[in-house]
């Protein structure tokens, strides 16, 4: 009894000993077998990469005057409005003239006076001296009534719009400007770019704007000034751009975008999919696919953003096969499947 009892045990002990061991075998199974990732992927090519730039940018006028006298006096007369386009030399107001008046009458009798003692002094009937004082007097008399002249009729120095009008006739002047004219032929913007493109702009660069008052129109403008100095803060240099606009249907304060144009770059460009952002970073890399079905993260720099794809600057070579869609739930050593198109 005692054998074969024994038998029994040994017998159950095995048995219960496969059993356990085939436990074992099928929960660590799928822990050997890592399952692979679905992904589609795209081969690294070199392309010819449009290096634009869109500014954010306000229209400005290319001058601005504010018209006013020297002196203070009443307004004669108003003779234009805001909105009115004016000329250069345009009488836009006129002051109360007396004080040109009696001035004129000075020059005339001044004027007069150096008429005869140049005859005189010809012939030898007075000095130099005394020419010379006379002639000095009318000279000061002529220049103090251009002056009044330009402050009593006042005029525009540029053709431009009137954009304001602080008085009205019969009011006296009491030092604000009377107008504020604008000259928006041409009209002008100032972008502030990037100093790593610095080198890259060029006096007479052309330009494409847009503006969001005139949907669906465009105009070109060229690049005038660089201006020499840095923005030690935001690291960029302002250039001013001008714009012929000589259908005046860009008007300044008008909200901008300012296409610019460097040329074009032979850069690696990937599928914008394939980049992924770093968890816990603002770094981007791409997941490249290695010769044992796994795949390696590379840190990568990125340039320009076109039509789906993205310059690669640095991280990538021509050639290299990267993950596009399913990039985002992979890690270094991953396996993947690539998926038929």
């Amino acid at each position: 009894m005692k054998r074969v009892f024994k038998t029994i045990a040994l017998a159950g002990a095995a048995a219960l000993l496969v059993a356990c061991g085939g436990k074992k075998t099928a929960a660590v199974e799928p822990m050997d077998e890592e399952r692979a990732t679905l992904v589609s992927t795209a081969e690294a090519v070199i392309m010819e990469v449009p290096q634009t730039e869109i500014y954010s940018s306000t229209v400005e006028a290319y001058a601005i005057n504010n018209i006013a006298p020297q002196t203070g006096g009443r307004i004669q007369s108003i003779r234009v409005d805001v909105g009115s386009f004016v000329g250069r030399g345009q009488i836009l107001a006129t002051m109360d003239a007396s004080q040109l008046d009696q001035t004129r009458l000075k020059l005339v009798n001044d004027s007069t006076e150096l008429s005869r003692l140049k005859s005189l002094y010809e012939e030898g009937g007075v000095s130099k001296s005394d020419y010379d004082a006379v002639e000095m007097a009318y000279k000061v008399s002529r220049r103090s009534y251009n002056n009044l002249a330009e402050n009593t009729y006042l005029r525009s120095p540029i053709s431009g719009v009137v954009t304001a009008r602080n008085y009205d006739k019969g009011d006296l002047y009491s030092g604000q400007p009377i107008f504020v004219v604008q000259q928006i032929t041409p009209v002008k913007l100032r972008v502030g770019v990037s100093e790593s493109d610095y080198t890259k702009v060029k006096l007479g660069n052309q330009v494409e704007i847009t503006v969001d008052a005139l949907p669906g129109q465009s105009f070109t403008g060229k690049i005038n000034k660089i201006y020499p100095t840095m923005d030690a803060t935001t690291h960029t240099f302002v250039t001013e751009i001008l714009v012929q606009n000589s259908d005046r249907a860009l008007r300044p304060g008008m909200f901008a975008r300012v296409k610019v144009e460097f040329g074009v770059n032979n850069s690696v460009v990937v599928p914008e999919e394939s980049v992924v952002k770093m968890q816990g970073s603002g770094q981007r890399c791409v997941y490249v696919l290695q010769p044992d079905g796994t795949v390696e993260s590379s840190l990568v720099k990125l340039g320009r953003h076109f039509e789906g794809m993205y310059e690669i600057l640095e991280g990538l070579s021509e050639g290299q096969v990267v993950t596009v869609k399913g990039s985002a739930s992979l890690k270094d050593g991953s396996k993947v499947q690539i998926a038929n198109n």
